[in-house]
Parts: C-alpha cells; sequence; structure tokens
C-alpha cells in the first residue's frame, strides 16, 4: 500500500473522498443498502481514492446493486461507525479493508450474526469471519521486491560484496505487511545465512507513513554508520523517505524497493534513485470483489483461486499476480492507463522520459 506528497495533494484527496461519502450517504438516505465498502484511508496510498472508490462504484452501478463507499481517514471508530450505518441502510454484505485487526473482526462479526457476510479486501482479518479474501499475493510482492534489489546489487557491483541489507516493512497491523515480510524472507533468509548478504537493520513501519520510516532509516544509518548498501522498502511511501534521508545526508542512491507504482515512486526509479516498485493493477482486485460480493448477495459461492490459512480455518482466496516495474517497463503503467505521463514526465523528471 502506498507516498510522500505536496500538502495540497493530500488535502485535494481527502476531499475527494469526503465528497464520496456524502454522495454515498444521500443515495442510502433514498434507497436500501446491499453492499457496504469500508475503506481505510488517504494517506498510506492514493489508490483508496484515485482507483478503489471510483472502480467499486462503477462496477456496482453497472451490475444494479446499491453500495455504500466509505472512507475512514484512518480512523477504526468512524469505520466502525459507517458500518453500523450500512446494517441500518439494510447492507447484507461487507467488503472490508481493515485498519486494525480487532476493530475490523468486529465489524466482520456485526455482519455475520445477523446472517450477513463479509470479504476481506486487501488485507486478512485475522480470526475474523470472513467468506472470501480477495487480494494480490502478498508473498509474490516481498519476492518481488527481494529479487528486484538483488538484480541491482547485481548490477552495481555490490552484491559480490557482503552487501549490508536493511528492511523495512509495513505496518504491524497489517496482515499484508507480514505476507510481503515472508517473501522478503523467503528470498533474503538463505542469502543471509550463507553470507552472501549481511543482515542489516530491520523494523516494521507504523501505518505505512513517511513520517515514520523517516527516522527509523535516519537511526539504521546511525548505528551502521551509514553502511547500508540496499534496502527493503515495504512500498513507495517508504522509499521515499529512505531516499529524503540520504539526500539529507548526501549520500549515493542504494538498491530500494518499493511498491504501489505511485507517480513519485516512479520518478524516483527514472532518476535512480529507487530500482523499481511492485505494480498492482488495483481495477482488477475491486472488479474481483465487487463479483465476490454480488456472488454472495445472490446466494452463490465466489470465484477463489487458492486459499490462505487464517486462524484455525483455511480461508477461501482469490490472489491477482503482481509486476515488478523498472526504467525498462515503466510506460506500461501509461498503457495501462494507471497513471498518466504528465503525472511523471513533468519538471525535473521530464529530462528522464523518452
Amino acid at each position: 500500500m502506498s507516498k510522500v506528497f505536496r500538502k495540497s495533494t493530500v488535502m485535494g484527496l481527502i476531499a475527494v473522498a469526503a465528497l464520496v461519502v456524502v454522495a454515498v450517504a444521500t443515495a442510502a438516505r433514498a434507497a436500501s443498502v446491499q453492499v457496504c465498502v469500508l475503506l481505510p484511508d488517504t494517506k498510506s496510498s492514493v489508490r483508496w481514492v484515485q482507483f478503489d472508490a471510483p472502480d467499486f462504484t462503477k462496477a456496482f452501478k453497472a451490475a444494479g446493486v446499491t453500495a455504500s463507499i466509505t472512507n475512514a481517514l484512518n480512523d477504526p471508530q468512524k469505520q466502525k461507525a459507517q458500518a453500523e450505518a450500512c446494517l441500518a441502510a439494510g447492507a447484507k454484505v461487507v467488503v472490508e479493508t481493515a485498519l486494525d485487526n480487532g476493530s475490523a473482526a468486529a465489524i466482520e462479526k456485526l455482519f455475520t450474526s445477523k446472517g450477513g457476510k463479509a470479504i476481506d479486501y486487501d488485507r486478512q482479518v485475522t480470526g475474523g469471519s470472513a467468506s472470501d479474501y480477495v487480494t494480490f499475493d502478498g508473498k509474490a510482492v516481498g519476492e518481488a521486491q527481494a529479487n528486484g534489489i538483488i538484480a541491482a546489487m547485481k548490477a552495481n557491483g555490490s552484491y559480490s560484496k557482503k552487501p549490508v541489507v536493511a528492511e523495512l516493512w509495513g505496518g504491524q497491523t497489517d496482515q499484508n505487511a507480514f505476507w510481503f515480510k515472508s517473501g522478503n524472507d523467503a528470498v533474503l533468509n538463505p542469502l543471509f545465512a550463507n553470507k552472501t548478504l549481511s543482515k542489516g537493520p530491520q523494523k516494521f513501519v507504523p501505518g505505512w507513513l513517511a513520517t515514520n520510516a523517516a527516522p527509523i532509516f535516519a537511526q539504521m544509518l546511525v548505528s551502521t554508520n551509514n553502511k547500508i548498501d540496499a534496502a527493503i522498502a515495504a512500498n513507495d511511501n517508504i522509499a521515499g523517505a529512505v531516499i529524503a534521508q540520504e539526500k539529507a545526508k548526501h549520500l549515493k542512491p542504494i538498491p530500494l524497493s518499493g511498491q504501489d507504482a505511485t507517480p513519485q515512486g516512479i520518478q524516483y526509479i527514472l532518476a535512480g534513485w529507487q530500482s523499481g516498485t511492485v505494480y498492482k493493477y488495483v481495477p482488477d482486485e475491486t472488479k474481483a470483489a465487487a463479483a465476490a460480493a454480488i456472488a454472495l448477495l445472490k446466494g452463490k459461492k465466489p470465484v477463489s483461486n487458492g486459499s490462505r490459512p487464517n486462524g484455525s480455518k483455511s480461508e477461501p482466496t482469490y490472489a491477482l499476480p503482481v509486476i515488478w516495474i523498472t526504467k525498462a517497463n515503466y510506460k506500461r503503467l501509461f498503457t495501462d492507463g494507471f497513471l498518466k505521463k504528465s503525472q511523471v514526465c513533468i519538471g525535473a523528471y521530464a529530462k528522464y522520459c523518452k
């Protein structure tokens, strides 16, 4: 999930999110709600406002299904209130992106205890009561990140010198952070064990926020006397904080991962500060989740392509593939309509686009 932004950009996203909430609330008063979509925030990633909310709106409208689509603005109590409003309006299915496991599980129970259904969307709710889990392949995300920085270390010649690799994982309240970490571990831990790579500092970044990642990476640099040769950054937001610290200390770029294919992440890739980013085509995820919700409304079983362990049970899962984006293939983002060239190839970064 998901970003270093100008203040005006963040305020704009919040304003858009608020408009979505108001528009949906107005619709809810006019007609009963069948599906309740609960999105988490506007700061961990631009995706929740730019892609998820409008894509869900289109999918349910096309299916003739009434839906409430709200954003909790990183407030678990607000998300619970939004869920309760959905139930009062008659919603039978909740599609939830968790803010924290406890509140998310409680929201799912609100629905399932009354005969409704729940879908874990993008983030798994451990011990929850969801019927389905729609997500991108989390382990594949982590593997792509680790393999990406290994390729970058081989390219710059540092791989043969037992480079020190630091890791900044996502927020611990998000189960995805552990899926991504599992992919990092699968690739990197054997290389740490055989001394091909040197294990550097490792930390989770609360809330996935750049404001938390910056001091964490600054301390990592202090503890290693600036001897960090590569870094796993769980998303572009965290990668941006790493880069800011490198620039502040006048350090050279290092192999660095990311996730979410944000405009700034791509700019850093083009400028040589970031090695790559994991691209997750969000419209495919919203399409799959909307289809799962509609199936549950009709009393049918959602399509799945596997399962994931969830406590003592196995949770039916629809997992989507991911793509590693570098300088070599970044234009795919424009072709797919995920980003616009005008978002990336501007200002100081225009010279990198050809």
